[in-house]
This record gives structure tokens, C-alpha cells and sequence, in this order.
């Protein structure tokens, strides 16, 4: 028996480089994307009152850049600010690194404001 030429050593050979123009692409759906958002303004916030809703998001994506807009309830007293700024940041970095799309705007809106337990609410003046 003679051996069959190129049949099996071509089987063997890896395919060569595929041209850019060939490699198809691939699309993350914004409700993936918003469902990391969300995900990510959770982890965020830290712990809520038993009544605050949890945070979710919408995003618009065109091409490779995402547009956020994270809503939220939180509890009160907080630093609202840097509880926003904390999001954001938080948003940007999950985002990025999980399907790696540029993040250049996280609207973040602040629902409601809910008493933690064990802050009951202050009636007039406390010094």
C-alpha cells in the first residue's frame, strides 16, 4: 500500500489566517449589557433597606460604546454623591471588562430615599 499524498498532512495543518473582512462579529444585546449595569450598581451600593427597590439599568449601544442610565433607591442618611460617583465608577469598570465596551456617560437617578433600620426618623431639632 502506498500512501495517499496530502490526505492526512493536510488534516493536521492548522487553517491559515482568516482575513479581517471574513471573521464575522459578534453583538452583545443591550439588555445584557444593562442587566451587567444594573449587576454592577448593586455591588455599588452595598446593602439596602428591606423596602428599596433594587437598582436596574437601560442602555442605548451603538458600535463598541455604551450609554447608561442606572436607576436606584438608597437608604437614608447616605452620602448621595458619593454613592452616585461610586456607581458610575463601578459601571464603567464592569462594563468595560466584562464585554469591553467604552462607557462614556452613566446617568444615574436616584428614586427614593428609604430609612435604614435602626435610623428611625428624626423629629425636629438633634444636636
Amino acid at each position: 500500500m502506498t500512501p495517499v499524498s496530502g490526505g492526512a498532512e493536510q488534516l493536521r495543518r492548522p487553517p491559515g489566517p482568516v482575513a479581517p473582512g471574513e471573521r464575522g462579529a459578534t453583538r452583545i444585546a443591550d439588555r445584557v449589557v444593562a442587566k451587567i449595569a444594573a449587576q454592577a450598581a448593586r455591588e455599588a451600593v452595598g446593602p439596602l433597606p428591606p423596602d428599596a427597590a433594587i437598582p436596574h439599568a437601560t442602555v442605548a449601544v451603538r458600535h463598541d460604546t455604551a450609554h447608561v442610565h442606572v436607576y436606584l433607591d438608597l437608604g437614608y442618611p447616605c452620602d448621595i454623591g458619593r454613592t452616585c460617583h461610586e456607581v458610575r465608577r463601578q459601571v464603567v469598570e464592569r462594563v468595560g471588562a466584562l464585554v469591553g465596551m467604552k462607557v462614556p456617560e452613566v446617568a444615574v437617578r436616584v428614586e427614593g430615599l428609604h430609612t435604614a433600620p435602626g435610623h428611625g426618623a428624626a423629629r425636629g431639632r438633634t444636636v
